[in-house]
């Protein structure tokens, strides 16, 4: 590089290069780290400097160069590069690489509307110098740069149309703890802002993406997933779409059922007209989807439900399908069919199944989630009478039907309805579950709108976090994660605004929790066992049992404290039934482990204080929020040791952790012979779960004959999810041979992603 070369600085002033100083960061950023070579950085980063480069473009170049360099030879340029985006945002927030004062930082913010005013009010200038003492800032720099890259797109407080950064990652960390504990008593709110601060940017917990990037800003809505139920008639329809839009310009994933859609040609107004059927009104849904970008932080998504005897469902499978034309296809939708025992034994039997317009038989559709002996009669009862439109189908060609376009997209996804209900926190008799949301793994009570403002309707939302498992020392260890995290999101449905009377309603009675794990993998990989062999069996038994275990415990504690939640009566707990009760006994063939935690003195407990939760768990696929905690996500094997993931923010690799120990001791995914053992270790996390599994199946045409797939496979496969009691199958991902490396676009994580969190 020719030292004639000349910088612009950020105030519009020019000045020659200093390559010194250049070398200073790029050296700085390098201490400590194996396999990085400082000359190599900057020998790839001078190839893209020319005179005039701004100072900013001149970071942005060195970060990138050292970016590429990140492979399996040469790992800790993760490091390398995440320390020097580091220095590249704190320098853009703050004019500088030292953080400010905590309370001149949130003054500021406040003064200019970024950060919610109630933080000046709650807290004083002591308080945030207390929380200036226990922040350590030095925790930044143990980012991954996917986890930078993430944090900088997603999560950080900025304006997003002007490029302004406004904050540094730690305190992003303590003004959510800070947020979330607002209100506690002040003899001990610093001691649970401080614990739970600690907990977070260590990633021993994980946050979703509503509450990392929303929490102490003015925007008070965090749930990850909101599940919405349409009725069958133009109001609630319009009620739906206006619900729709109102929780996606908010980060919320969306679910929605739409399973009491009546049938194309039904009757309406008493026979004046014929009805439109199904397909117009999903278009509908679709555009109140697309219709916003959830703040630029997500794009809008959703998933739609309906049942497998639906007289439509032969059109409705296909609305993905990229053949057709645009007036009979719904693409943009994902979809979740729902199942039951009926289904499969007529599909085991090779018999037919029967297909209705839910208009046309009376309580079938609601015996369908409530009472499954209820619905075989009804079903028998209607298939009898001639006198109701009805139309026979064999339900293995229904079956094989669903089995192809579900391979074929990707994306067509499915609910058995009867587990959901028959292995559920509540008792289907008085709030049934009839639907999941975008990620499969929420299962909660909802009512159809038939007006925006319904209060007699329930909008159910789910408020997410995750474990990170590769963090654990011991299972010990989860009683005070467990604690932490109950006591922050319950907190945090008290804090959010609630856009609709039927979602603060739901929100308020059943006080409903989802929290999952992260960084399976890794956990698998560093106890040396593996998914496909049996080996991990026992550990995910006493791994999920001890995590329900303890989530239960505190929930009791905070219903001693603040009490149960109102519709506790609703809940199969308040029965005294457990999900170690309630749990597909088929499950004892896979694993026969033991219970080891004392499920019968929590027993008790529940049934004398009640839950301030009714539900507690449910395992997401957590793909944006583990790559801040540099974890593998969810459950999931990794594709690769690096994993490259697609975003708008451009392509990051993120390698697994303990890369250089444990890289021969982690299974990936196509080296997984079968979908067996992952299915076996699903429903055994299923046993404890008391919602549900974002649970993939995976299929590498190199190991059938012609390379094909067999449909008889992924039948086998839907069956062996069945028995065991499995209650949702999330994403058919299939290897197209390009790349063992996972690519991923983030932008649909849901909660934290797709569901992402």
């Amino acid at each position: 590089m020719s030292k004639e070369l000349w910088v612009t600085k950020r105030d519009g002033e020019r000045a020659p290069m200093d390559l010194e100083k250049i070398h200073k960061v790029v050296a700085w950023a390098a201490e400590g780290l194996e396999n990085v070579s400082v000359s190599q950085v900057e020998l790839k980063s001078q190839i893209q400097m020319y005179d005039g480069i701004r100072t900013e473009d001149i970071h942005e170049t060195i970060i990138k160069a050292a970016a590429d360099l990140i492979s399996e030879e040469t790992p800790d340029y993760q490091y390398h590069a995440a320390r020097l985006a580091i220095f590249h945002l704190r320098k853009k927030a703050y004019g500088q690489f030292e953080p400010p004062a905590l309370y001149d930082h949130v003054k500021k913010l406040v003064g200019m509307d970024r950060y919610d005013a109630h933080l000046m009010s709650d807290y004083t200038k002591e308080d945030f110098e207390a929380m200036d003492r226990f922040i350590d800032h030095g925790r930044d720099l143990t980012f991954s740069y996917a986890a930078v890259k993430q944090l900088e797109g997603k999560y950080l407080v900025q304006d997003r149309v002007a490029g302004k950064v406004y904050e540094s990652a730690q305190f992003l960390y303590v003004l959510v703890s800070a947020c979330l504990f607002a209100h506690y008593p002040k003899e001990t709110r610093m001691d649970y802002v401080e614990r739970f601060y600690h907990a977070i940017s260590t990633f021993r917990i994980s946050l979703p993406t509503p509450i990392m990037a929303g929490i102490r800003t003015p925007i008070r809505q965090f749930s990850s997933c909101v599940l919405i139920e349409c009725g069958d008639s133009l109001d609630s329809v319009n009620a739906t779409s206006s619900a729709i839009i109102k929780y996606v310009s908010q980060r919320a994933g969306i679910g929605i059922n739409a399973g009491r859609i009546r049938a194309l040609g039904s009757p309406i107004r008493n026979g004046e007209a014929f009805h439109t059927g199904c397909i117009p009104f999903y278009k509908h849904f679709q555009t109140a989807v697309k219709s916003c970008s959830q703040g630029g932080v997500r794009g809008g998504a959703a998933t739609l439900f309906y049942p497998l005897w639906h007289l439509e469902v032969e059109d409705l499978l296909v609305l993905k399908n990229n053949r057709g034309v645009e007036e009979n296809r719904v693409r943009h939708l994902d979809y979740g069919v729902q199942f039951n025992k009926l289904m499969y034994q007529r599909m085991l039997k090779n018999e037919k199944i029967t297909l209705f317009s839910p208009s046309d038989v009376p309580g079938l559709y609601d015996a369908f989630f409530a009472d499954q002996v209820e619905f075989e009669r009804l079903y028998v009862k209607y298939e009898a009478d001639d006198s109701i439109r009805q139309k026979q189908i064999p339900a293995l060609e229904l079956f094989t039907l669903f089995a192809k376009e579900r391979a074929n997209t990707g994306r067509i996804y499915l609910q058995n309805v009867d587990h959901c209900n028959t292995h559920s926190p509540f008792d289907p008799a008085v709030a049934p579950v009839r639907q999941s949301n975008l990620c499969l793994e929420i299962a909660l009570p909802t009512k159809p709108l038939n007006h925006v403002n319904d209060e007699e309707g329930e909008i159910a939302l789910c408020t997410l976090s995750a474990i990170n498992l590769g963090a654990l020392s011991s299972l010990d260890e989860l009683e005070e994660l467990s604690n932490l995290t109950v006591r922050a999101l319950d907190s945090l449905l008290d804090y959010q605004d609630y856009p609709l009377p039927a979602a603060q309603k739901a929100s308020m009675n059943r006080r409903t929790l989802g929290i999952g794990v992260i960084n399976f993998a890794y956990y698998l990989a560093k106890n040396g066992i593996r998914y496909s062999d049996g080996s991990a069996k026992a550990l995910t038994h006493r791994t999920f049992e001890a995590l329900q275990y303890n989530l239960l415990k505190a929930s009791v504690g905070l219903a001693k404290e603040l009490g149960a939640c109102p519709k506790f009566n609703e809940t199969t707990y308040s029965k005294g039934i457990l999900p170690t009760d309630s749990y597909k006994k088929e499950l004892d063939g896979v694993c026969t482990e033991p219970l080891v935690c004392d499920w019968e003195t929590l027993r008790q407990e529940i049934q004398e204080h009640g839950l301030r939760n009714s539900t507690l768990t449910a395992l997401m696929p957590s793909e944006t929020s583990s790559q801040i905690s540099n974890a593998t996500n969810g459950i999931e094997p990794p594709r690769g040791l690096i994993s490259i993931k697609s975003s708008k923010d451009g392509v990051l690799k993120q390698v697994v952790p303990e890369f250089e120990r444990l890289k021969d001791q982690y299974e990936l995914l196509w080296n997984i012979p079968n979908n067996t053992g992952y299915l076996a270790l699903v429903a055994i996390m299923q046993k404890f779960i008391d919602q549900t599994i974002s649970a993939n199946t995976n299929y590498d045409p190199a190991r059938y004959p012609d390379g094909k797939v067999p449909v008889k496979q992924i039948l086998k496969d839907m069956l062996t999810a069945y028995k065991l009691g499995i209650k949702t199958l999330y994403y058919h991902n299939t290897r197209d041979g390009a790349s063992d490396q996972q690519v991923y676009i983030a932008d649909e994580d849901c909660a934290g992603g797709a569901c992402k969190i």
